[in-house]
């Protein structure tokens, strides 16, 4: 294992992200909730039961190996990052209740993420040394490597909004440097394991992309959200934080390998998000337009 990208590399790009998340974050973004509790509460029962249950059944379906299988399931547990608002914001979703939903998410996950992730261990049972999990001490690990950095980035928010503010673009523009750095480190770890696994990977993490966006999207119209929410949530449940899946599989399961299934679907959610986001957009603004016409 590359030594550096453990050590260095990934606490740096997690961090980065991490703080730009926070930088973005006010307390008002957690009051929302009792403003707008039906979206929200409907999105987050589908970024934390629905998808666990969605990548359980591809695993199967497609008979991945205990450690891929796993990854899997890690990467279903991760909350959505903040490309997911950049994207919101591109197809004219309802950008607040992003930042609100990756607000809540990145502190939920903190608990769901550890009992997702040792779930799967448990049935899984993937042969890496004699580790068993996210145990207590790697628990406090995600804890301190995922809330630390948006702590303090929003606690500059706080103090310096204007700063903050004008550090917006490029932290998110770093951020995505540092992602594509992390996700070509990964790969090239396991380089002559490459064409396999994106053989193994590649379209489950196609479909479990598809099925995130679709699902986000599906399920709060059915519940009657309204339609810039749903496409909002779309890209919240649809667009993970790979960082932070490929964080804690490198740096604190010790196993390039668990990180493969985020590294693959980081390469395959952009487009995928891009497209369907478009797709999507077209029906919002269809919808928005058949309730609230133009006068004549």
């Amino acid at each position: 294992m590359d030594s550096a990208l453990t050590t260095v590399l990934l606490p740096v790009a997690l961090g980065i992200v991490m703080l730009g998340l926070g930088l973005s974050l006010t307390v008002d973004d957690f009051r929302r909730i009792g403003r707008q509790p039906r979206a929200v509460l409907i999105a987050l029962v589908c970024q934390l039961v629905l998808l666990p249950v969605v990548a359980f059944g591809l695993v199967l379906a497609f008979d991945l190996s205990p450690v891929l299988a796993v990854g899997m399931m890690l990467l279903a547990a991760s909350p959505g990052g903040t490309t997911a608002n950049l994207f919101s914001h591109l197809f004219r979703g309802d950008v607040a209740l992003n930042i609100t939903l990756t607000a809540v998410n990145s502190i939920i996950a903190v608990v769901t993420l550890p009992i997702v992730t040792n779930l799967a261990f448990a049935y899984f049972e993937p042969d890496l040394d004699g580790q068993v999990g996210l145990q207590f001490d790697k628990a406090a690990q995600v804890f301190a490597i995922v809330l630390i950095p948006v702590a303090i980035g929003m606690l500059v928010r706080s103090r310096k909004p204007g700063f903050a503010d004008s550090m917006d673009k490029p932290v998110r523009l770093v951020s995505v440097f540092v992602l594509a750095a992390v996700i070509a480190g990964t790969i090239a770890a396991e380089r002559e394991n490459v064409t396999d696994y994106l053989a193994d990977v590649g379209l489950v993490t196609l479909l479990f992309c598809l099925c995130s966006l679709g699902i986000g999207y599906a399920v709060p119209r059915l519940l009657a959200v309204e339609p810039k929410q749903a496409l909002a949530s779309s890209m919240e449940i649809g667009v993970h934080n790979g960082t932070l899946a490929i964080a804690i599989a490198v740096s604190v399961l010790d196993s390039v390998t668990l990180a493969v299934p985020a590294a693959v679907y980081s390469l395959i959610m952009f487009p995928a998000a891009a497209i369907v986001g478009y797709g999507l957009s077209k029906v919002v603004h269809r919808q928005v337009d058949e309730q609230d016409p133009a006068p004549v």
